[in-house]
């Protein structure tokens, strides 16, 4: 099941930008956040291969949703200027940004690559 993030849970389990400066992950397990809104037709394309995503991989990559239009300050922060945004967070390392509706393969290779994560 995919994680809807507020300000407050975003600052607990991903990061806490409002007590550190430089960028510092906060969970457990790298994570994919989609920035999404519910008007946006490729967010709504995206949502169900998220959702089998996170079956797939569950126990080894948290994905969370950040409304765009109920959490500006957030999107603000990550200078989202158009959706979907994807933020993939590595457990070490700097989190990286990929836009639009990526196909279930970019997906799963951004997962091994960036966030050092596989089904095998």
């Amino acid at each position: 099941m995919l994680e809807h993030l507020t300000k407050e849970t975003f600052k607990q389990k991903v990061f806490d930008f409002e007590e550190n400066k430089d960028w510092k992950f906060a969970g457990n397990k790298p994570c994919l956040i989609d920035f999404y809104a519910d008007w946006c037709g490729p967010c709504k394309t995206i949502a169900p291969v998220l959702e089998e995503l996170s079956k797939d991989y569950d126990g080894k990559i948290d994905i969370y949703k950040v409304d765009t239009e109920a959490e500006k300050e957030l999107a603000g922060m990550f200078g989202i200027q158009s959706i979907p945004s994807l933020l993939f967070v590595p457990s070490e390392g700097q989190p990286q940004m990929a836009q639009g509706a990526l196909p279930k393969d970019s997906l799963k290779k951004a997962f091994e690559d960036v966030l050092k994560v596989s089904l095998d």
